[in-house]
């Protein structure tokens, strides 16, 4: 019988290049030029298929984006860290520097007093796999979840948005909208998520995997 691994929790998760987000381990390596960060995804790629575990990347003119996550156990394993690991060890033999803080998920949220009405068109519409949220399995969309509302005036916000981001931008993303415009509309529940609007009032959070226990 094959033991399947474990899946393990934010706070067994230790790496300087990377943060964890939505069960996921994400980095991002700044390359320079589109042809560096070729190179350096192709010397990943062969360490991936020598280990038999693959990341997600993704390769921009000046950065590299990378995304673990093991689909087996439905969030990070042990596999998840020691991938993590090399791909940083091969980064810095590439002379890359890493932005960890630079991470962030966006995610769309549906307010609806009864998702079960609403999920399977959404699924249909964004062709995504249908859970208590709908995921995109290329990972080109945004999730999307539904938030539980007792409203039903029909100029309520429907949709907003959800910006995980690393513990430490979290204050400074928080300013930055707040100078520009927004106000913090509740904050009862930091470091967990901040509520905030725009000044037309429509919402936003800045969410971190911390106080979420």
């Amino acid at each position: 019988m094959v033991r399947k691994p474990a899946r393990l929790g934010v706070r067994e998760v230790d790496l300087a290049d990377w943060r964890w987000l939505l069960g996921t381990l994400r980095a991002r390596f700044e390359t320079g030029s589109f042809g560096a960060g070729a190179a350096f995804v192709a010397a990943v790629a062969q360490l991936a298929e020598a280990v038999g575990h693959h990341p997600d990347a993704d390769v921009r003119a000046g950065h590299v984006r990378f995304v673990l996550r093991s689909r087996d156990v439905g969030g990070v394993a042990e596999r998840d860290i020691r991938l993590a690991e090399q791909i940083s060890a091969l980064a810095s033999d590439h002379g890359l520097v890493s932005r960890p803080e630079q991470a962030q998920v966006l995610e769309l949220a549906l307010d609806t007093p009864v998702s079960d009405t609403v999920r399977p068109f959404w699924a249909a519409l964004l062709g995504g796999e249908a859970g208590s949220g709908l995921a995109d399995p290329s990972g080109e969309l945004p999730p999307l979840w539904f938030q539980t509302t007792d409203s039903v005036a029909p100029d309520r916000q429907r949709f907003h948005l959800d910006l995980t981001v690393p513990p430490e931008a979290a204050d400074r993303r928080v300013a930055a909208a707040v100078a520009a415009g927004g106000r913090v509309v509740d904050d009862s529940n930091a470091p967990a998520f901040i509520v905030l609007a725009d000044p037309d009032g429509n919402n936003a959070c800045i969410c971190t995997e911390l106080g979420r226990d």
